[in-house]
């Protein structure tokens, strides 16, 4: 089954850079070559009605936040935005282009949370986190302008594991309760020998 257009558009963009596997370089350079990929393909920047960042009590210190709010008026949906990467690359600008879309497309508060990467941060930090934001939000809901019993978790790949997670940690710790959880292409099963990885893994 031959790619998409647009997706072997981006991948011939990719190529283009040269950039190495993120398995044979450091941490550092892995997420250096992040930051390349990213300004090499710039993204709409929509607009919307504030962004703000911040940091809030973590697990295991201060955990930086970026909060996106709607024009409209409130109290609207709270969304939690988990990003990709792996687990060892990303930051607040990797899903910055998502987070203003889903704002403005859900009528949503967004917050993404930079959670602690690996290897620096074994697991369960990164959950951890995520869940700790997840709860400060629900307890700050007020201030944040969300309706407390509107509260979905978002992410993609890394960030999908991460959703679905925290749900199940939300389930097993008796809340905050979670009333939607979107999952985009998470990595959720370990089988790589399935045909999409065999025919396009490369």
């Amino acid at each position: 089954m031959p790619l998409h257009p647009q997706v072997e558009a981006f991948r011939k963009k990719r190529v283009a850079l040269n950039l190495a596997p993120n398995s044979q370089v450091s941490p550092e350079q892995a997420r250096e070559n992040s930051r390349v990929w990213r300004a090499a393909i710039p993204a709409d920047q929509e607009s919307v009605g504030e962004i703000t960042d911040r940091t809030i009590p973590g697990p295991a210190g201060d955990l930086p936040i970026r909060i996106y709010r709607p024009t409209t008026q409130g109290p609207h949906p709270l969304v939690m935005l988990f990003h990709g990467g792996g687990w060892l690359i990303g930051d607040l600008d990797h899903e910055d282009p998502s987070s203003r879309r889903m704002c403005n497309q859900v009528d949503a508060v967004v917050v993404s949370v930079d959670y602690r990467l690996a290897p620096e941060t074994r697991f369960p930090g990164a959950p951890e986190d995520c869940y700790a934001a997840t709860v400060w939000a629900v307890e700050h809901a007020d201030e944040l302008g969300v309706d407390a019993s509107n509260v979905a978790v978002t992410g993609t790949s890394a960030g999908g594991n991460l959703t679905a997670v925290v749900a199940q940690m939300a389930r097993d710790r008796g809340g905050p309760n979670i009333k939607h959880q979107v999952l985009f292409c998470p990595v959720i099963d370990y089988d790589f020998d399935r045909p999409s990885y065999q025919e396009h893994g490369d």
